[in-house]
């Protein structure tokens, strides 16, 4: 026993993953009723959900009180980053449909979930969310909130003494640790995820919606693979991939299965620390990116809502899809970092084709369906892409010239 916890313990986080997954597979396939097992999944998300407000507030406070006049940053390239790659994952989706036109059928949905009346109040509800009392915020997981109230007592914070800084930072530290533990439960709570989702859904259930999985999943390669690269080797000059893969490798694989993009955040900055990347940036672009870096959110609405339009016969001109990937790309920055929080903004998009809120509702449901595995793949590329444009804002030419 004591070889095996050795083992264990020396073992990659990867896979010891792969043998949750591999675990989690075989038991929701052949004891589909040990319903215990599924519990794992729900107290380990439920622990990060839990710590990751308060993880966010205390590193984007610590970071801005500890920030001194003339340190250099790279957040201004990463939010132009973050802002292009969410558009240009929308107009991809855009570019799919008419290669490979998609229908879906319609049935009554029992969805009670009350969606925005438009882009308006998207805007609005952002707005709200940033003057959001404190507390509320960070009880609810408003982490539009969390971070503007972390920016102004940060900025606040600067004209503290010494040792009050000291204390942010150690409650910085401590609750680093905190997650760090929990992080180490991953592979536990990843069977519980899988077995969850094997024994409830099954594998068949996702065969009508086949092939709208498939162009989903292969739109997010795309973007993963080809897109994301492209504008990595435009700002840094040399071969993306090395990164990219990494970047897919230790941050996209537990956000696929945790399938939120604030609950991967100590992932993601644990990766950037590895990489070696200033801390006073990543700090705050991590947590901001898990609000606001929402490409496959972006995909995710824009196929759904073209595909909605086809079966409705409705035509659609490029100025008005272009129309639809701006709008997608904002509703996006809306969403919420928990699983399914962009398929709220589906009727948002809908709204564009004067499509009414009672259909538009059925195609949350579909999205819903679909969300075993459409919800997984999308936060993989919103929380990869997070670590991923952090890594390119410092390595690219621009940061380099910072420097210089």
């Amino acid at each position: 026993m004591k070889r095996i916890v050795l083992a264990w313990k020396k073992s990659s986080l990867i896979k010891r993953i792969a043998i949750g997954i591999a675990l989690g597979t075989v038991l929701g396939l052949t004891c589909p009723k040990l319903s215990a097992i599924g519990l794992l999944g729900d107290i380990f998300v439920g622990g990060l959900k839990g710590i990751a407000p308060l993880l966010v507030f205390a590193l984007v406070t610590n970071a801005l009180s500890q920030h001194r006049k003339g340190q250099e940053t790279n957040m201004k390239t990463i939010i132009i980053l973050y802002l292009l790659g969410t558009f240009s994952a929308a107009l991809v989706a855009v570019l799919a449909n008419y290669l490979f036109p998609l229908h879906i059928t319609l049935t009554a949905s029992k969805t009670k979930i009350t969606p925005p009346d438009g882009i308006g109040q998207v805007l609005s509800n952002l707005l709200l969310k940033v003057v959001d009392n404190p507390v509320n915020a960070l009880i609810t997981a408003n982490y539009i909130g969390i971070l503007s109230w972390a920016v102004v007592f940060g900025l606040a914070m600067r004209e503290a003494s010494k040792s009050s800084k000291e204390l942010l930072q150690t409650m910085a530290s401590v609750t680093s640790k905190v997650v760090e533990w929990i992080i180490n439960l991953a592979p536990f709570g990843i069977l519980g995820l899988v077995f969850k989702t094997i024994s409830d859904k099954g594998l068949a259930v996702l065969a009508n919606y086949g092939s709208l999985l498939a162009v989903l999943i292969a739109i997010m390669l795309f973007v993963a693979l080809v897109v994301n690269p492209f504008i990595a080797f435009v700002l840094m000059r040399k071969n993306p991939y090395p990164l990219v893969l990494r970047c897919l490798k230790v941050s996209g694989v537990t956000a696929f299965f945790t399938r939120s993009s604030a609950a991967n955040i100590p992932v993601n900055m644990k990766l950037c620390e590895e990489l070696e990347l200033n801390k006073d940036t990543y700090s705050v672009s991590i947590p901001l990116g898990a609000t606001i870096n929402m490409a496959g959110a972006a995909i995710t609405i824009n196929v759904l809502t073209l595909a909605a339009v086809n079966t409705l016969g409705i035509s659609i001109d490029f100025a008005t899809a272009l129309i639809l990937s701006i709008v997608a790309a904002i509703s996006a920055c809306g969403a919420s970092g928990v699983a399914g929080g962009s398929l709220l903004l589906i009727p948002v998009a809908c709204s564009l084709f004067g499509i009414s809120n009672d259909v538009a509702m059925q195609v949350v449901g579909v999205g819903f369906i679909i969300g075993v595995i459409q919800d997984s793949c999308e936060t993989a590329l919103n929380s990869s892409t997070d670590a991923l444009f952090t890594a390119v804002a410092e390595k690219s030419v621009w940061g380099k010239r910072k420097k210089a």
